[in-house]
């Protein structure tokens, strides 16, 4: 039987029926501060598409956002999200683990640096690597 998820001793349901002002009580200092001092008018709204997707029950297609300083709220559980890294919008399927994180945490804006094999011209040292 696998373990049931908690959040500072609260399931779920319970965190997803508490108002953001009691929920912010549960969180760290700096997630609690930035809760506190209010969200800013285009994380309000994405909250209000993600309240208007729950309730049309339309959560097949990931809700697009810029907003990667957004925290991860309970209501957001289950939904998908296509976070913009500045170039693409990477997908981000919302677990109950990711409560108080950022969407910016899950939407890498830099990749890993795979250099190709040196070719003929590409340097000078590479006159003398063999062909075979």
């Amino acid at each position: 039987m696998p373990k049931k998820f908690t959040f500072r001793g609260h399931s779920i349901e319970e965190l997803q029926k508490l108002p953001l002002d009691d929920f912010a009580k549960l969180l760290p200092a700096r997630q609690r501060r930035s809760l506190t001092r209010g969200l800013t008018s285009p994380e309000k709204k994405l909250i209000e598409r993600v309240r208007r997707a729950r309730e049309a029950g339309k959560m097949e297609n990931p809700i697009r956002t810029h907003c990667r300083g957004m925290m991860i709220l309970p209501e957001m559980v289950g939904l998908k999200f296509a976070v913009h890294n500045g170039k693409e919008f990477v997908t981000v399927e919302v677990k109950p683990e990711m409560i108080g994180h950022r969407f910016g945490e899950f939407s890498q804006t830099r990749r890993k640096v795979t250099h190709g094999t040196p070719g003929i011209g590409a340097t000078r040292s590479s006159l003398y690597v063999p062909l075979k």
